[in-house]
């Protein structure tokens, strides 16, 4: 077994986070490099600003072709979903049907690992992606492109903190084999998804970096008291409800 890098910070992290959390075409990494998998995770905000950057410049390209903003918000999320892999919707649908679907942590452990999905799942994607595609076409409408940037930048910076807050629910798993940051990764994580949001929206994103911290805090306490603990799932769906709830602010705030 190859031993955990514990350096606080790689030149090679931001490559790894991107293969971690994305689908995108990259080059092919050295096997030493993936020993960094949990001190890598202060790159999740970049993460978020690269995809947020790619999915913004097609729901651009779409509004200077006169597509309805509507119709651009749909390929702007068709984006943001294509280029992580829908890794993120599929936590979010595994959380509410383990969550909610099971009656004892071993059971809902049981079902968030299973590969079909339920009607918690079916009912959270769908209100999920409505509120995601409502959301940024009344964004797209005001041309506030930086939000939504701002939303994927600062929801990413949520699963590090939970991976560092919680314990491993279960012993097998992608969260389980990452394991657990140290403080500071998570703490640079955190630093950087506020920085980045300043410097996009400025101090608009406070209001709702916070609504989204209290959203993903319920989700926290929730897993903590049904199943003991996050996995990836959990992770996942903290992404989703971090970036659908930043989202929704801010349209109220513009």
């Amino acid at each position: 077994m190859q031993k955990n890098d514990t350096n606080p910070v790689s030149a090679w992290d931001i490559p790894l986070a991107l293969v971690l959390l994305t689908r995108l075409p990259l080059p092919r990494l050295p096997e030493r490099v993936f020993a960094r998998q949990a001190q890598a995770v202060w790159a999740f905000p970049v993460v978020g600003l690269v995809i947020g950057t790619l999915a913004c410049v097609i729901g651009w390209l779409a509004l200077t072709l006169s597509v309805p903003p509507f119709v651009c918000a749909v390929l702007l999320v068709a984006t943001l979903t294509m280029t992580t892999g829908a890794m993120h919707e599929d936590g979010l649908a595994d959380t509410f049907d383990g969550l909610w679907g099971g009656f004892t942590p071993e059971r809902r452990l049981e079902i968030m690992k299973d590969s079909h999905i339920g009607t918690y799942g079916v009912l959270s994607l769908i209100g999920s992606q409505l509120m995601r595609v409502a959301a940024v076409a009344a964004l797209l409408s005001a041309g506030a492109f930086l939000a939504i940037i701002a939303a994927c930048v600062v929801s990413r910076a949520f699963m590090p903190l939970l991976m560092a807050a919680l314990p491993n629910a279960r012993k097998s798993g992608l969260s389980h084999s990452v394991g657990a940051p140290s403080v500071g990764p998570v703490a640079v994580s955190i630093a950087l998804a506020g920085l980045t949001g300043l410097l996009l929206i400025g101090a608009q994103v406070i209001l709702p970096a916070l609504c989204a911290a209290l959203v993903v805090g319920a989700l926290a306490l929730v897993a903590k008291a049904k199943i003991g603990g996050q996995t990836g799932d959990i992770l996942g769906a903290s992404q989703q409800l971090a970036e659908i709830t930043f989202l929704v602010a801010i349209a109220a705030q513009l």
